[in-house]
């Protein structure tokens, strides 16, 4: 009985860390009505989290009353989501690099956009609103480790498409054009009615990447 009970701890606590990820910082207490637990047994998961590096808290400010502490996820914590090989990856491109030198890599890079263009096209092909597209692109991404997520913007026929992990971060860092280029499969995949813009980016810091889409105005 005392095994299922550590298995069960261990799956709630990457359920909280999961939930981090993709909603960004919360209190305990909303963390607690999310799993239907007491706040007594969510700061138990919480502290056990940050004993292990995973979590820790900061601080919120508020109007009146004592600052509000929020849980947010460490940099450590990234090691629990799919991130396709990162020390392997990164020695390959550094190898390619030595090899093939700056101009080889983004050969071999720009081939892979291609590929990646035309899988994407292929199970896109039924998709015939903006919405449709995007959602499945999302499923796409989602499968492919990125946790994506398409919610609507702000202005009406406006969409978000959230990428809350980046599973070829550290890849990324180290030949930066495998990330640019994610831009310019979106924008071959989706057309050139659409527009689309970055708003936030993984790579400069932000906590997950956001594209911001949109049918152009009809000229």
């Amino acid at each position: 009985m005392a095994k299922k009970s550590k298995v069960n701890g261990a799956s709630t606590r990457m359920a909280i860390l999961s939930e981090l990820k993709t909603n960004g910082p919360q209190d305990a207490e909303a963390l607690a009505d999310r799993f239907g637990l007491t706040g007594m047994a969510i700061r138990q998961h919480l502290y056990a989290l940050q004993e292990q590096g995973d979590v820790e808290h900061v601080a919120i400010r508020q109007a009146k009353g004592r600052p509000r502490k929020k849980w947010e996820l460490t940099e450590q914590a990234n090691s629990h989501f799919a991130n396709s090989h990162a020390a392997l990856a990164v020695d390959l491109i550094d190898a390619m690099k030595r090899t093939f030198g700056d101009q080889g890599l983004e050969r071999l890079v720009a081939a892979r956009t291609e590929d990646q263009i035309a899988a994407y096209r292929l199970e896109l092909k039924d998709a015939s609103t903006l919405f449709e597209q995007l959602n499945r692109l999302a499923e796409i991404r989602t499968r492919e480790g990125y946790m994506a997520a398409l919610t609507e913007g702000e202005q009406e026929g406006e969409y978000l498409l959230i990428e809350n992990h980046c599973p070829i971060c550290e890849a990324a860092r180290s030949c930066t054009s495998l990330c640019s280029s994610e831009l310019s499969v979106f924008e071959a995949v989706l057309g050139d009615r659409i527009e689309l813009e970055r708003l936030d980016h993984i790579l400069l810091g932000a906590r997950r990447c956001v594209y911001r889409c949109r049918e152009k105005a009809a000229l």
